[in-house]
Formats: structure tokens, sequence, C-alpha cells
């Protein structure tokens, strides 16, 4: 059992370390996470966790959010300076249900974003709920893939929200669809705070 044990993972290794070598571009990257389950934008701030701890610069704008404040924003607003945070802050479109205002928040939002994903100082960026913006008409879709596409050469996107488009995936280097099997809330469980927010 030991010596078939051993065998398995020595073929595993040799396939991990062939993949490490032919992994050979040093480049930022494009992830976009999708789906309609709960933990894209957490999984978002996990890799700006992950980028302060090398001591990088991060840039976080976040769409749609910002009527209720967030154990993230808390944190990155008095904890960590080098994070640029910016949020559109008009809530939730079903709050607001007002087009027009939406369209000029999402642009000046996005003239924001626009300047970090044009700043090579910024290690990473995340633009959380963009995907909306699309979906919306809020924003000119090729616009910002144009401005995405053309970042600095070591800079890193993260994009958050359901769908994105066809476009948006073509332009994205990793995609995670994280699926809605069971959600707390369904079950009139209330949203909690340090968990949910």
């Amino acid at each position: 059992m030991t010596d078939k044990h051993q065998k398995k993972m020595q073929k595993l290794k040799e396939s991990v370390d062939a993949g490490i070598i032919a992994a050979d571009t040093e480049r930022g990257v494009v992830i976009l996470l999708t789906g309609d389950g709960k933990g894209k934008t957490s999984s978002a701030f996990g890799m700006v966790m992950r980028a302060l701890g090398y001591d990088y610069k991060v840039g976080v704008v976040q769409f749609i959010k910002g009527e209720q404040l967030s154990g993230e924003e808390l944190y990155l607003r008095e904890k960590c300076p080098q994070v640029d945070f910016y949020q559109m802050g008009t809530g939730f479109t079903w709050n607001t249900q007002d087009r027009d205002a939406d369209i000029a928040a999402a642009k000046k939002t996005w003239a924001v974003a626009e300047q970090m994903l044009k700043d090579d100082s910024f290690h990473l960026v995340v633009l959380d709920e963009l995907t909306y913006m699309f979906s919306f008409k809020y924003l000119d879709e090729q616009t910002v893939l144009d401005t995405i596409q053309n970042r600095p050469k070591n800079q890193s996107v993260v994009i958050t929200g359901r769908g994105g488009g066809s476009s948006l995936q073509e332009l994205a280097d990793t995609i995670s669809e994280i699926k809605d099997i069971k959600h707390a809330y369904k079950s009139g469980v209330k949203a909690r705070k340090g968990v949910d927010f």
C-alpha cells in the first residue's frame, strides 16, 4: 500500500513540476469571479490580503455597493493606507430606481478605476460588481475592456459579478464560477455581520 501511494505521489509530483516549468510567462492576469453563488467579493478580498502580504499597492473599486458599510471597507480604510478604496456609493439599483443617476455614478466611478488601470504602481486592481455595469448598460463595455487589455503589463485585475458576457470571458486569463447550492438567507436567516458583510 505504501509503495502504491508513493508511486502515485511521484507521478503527481512529476506532472506538477512539468506544469510549473511550462508556465514561463511573467505578466499580470485578468481574473473573473462569476456565478450566482455567495463569495465572489470575498474571494477578491482574499487576493487583496495576499497582495498586501507582499507590500504591493492595491486599488479596489466597488460598483453598486456602498450604502451599507462592510467589514472589508472598514478594515481597509482604517488599517491599510496602501489600498486605494473607492465605492460608487449608490447602493443596489433596485433601491435607487433612478437610471440616470446610476449611470452618472457609474461613469464617475469608472473614471477612478480607469486611472488605476493606467498606473503601473498598482500591482492589483479589484473591480467589484463590474459585470452589472455591462448588463445594465451603464458603461460602454468595449471601452472598459480595451482599458483593461491595455493596462500595465505586470498589473493584475480581478473582476467580480454575475455573468460578464463572452467578450469579458475571452479577455480573462482565469475564470472561476461560484455556484449557489444553498444559502441561509433563503431559509430566513438574517445576513450576519463579519460573515455576509
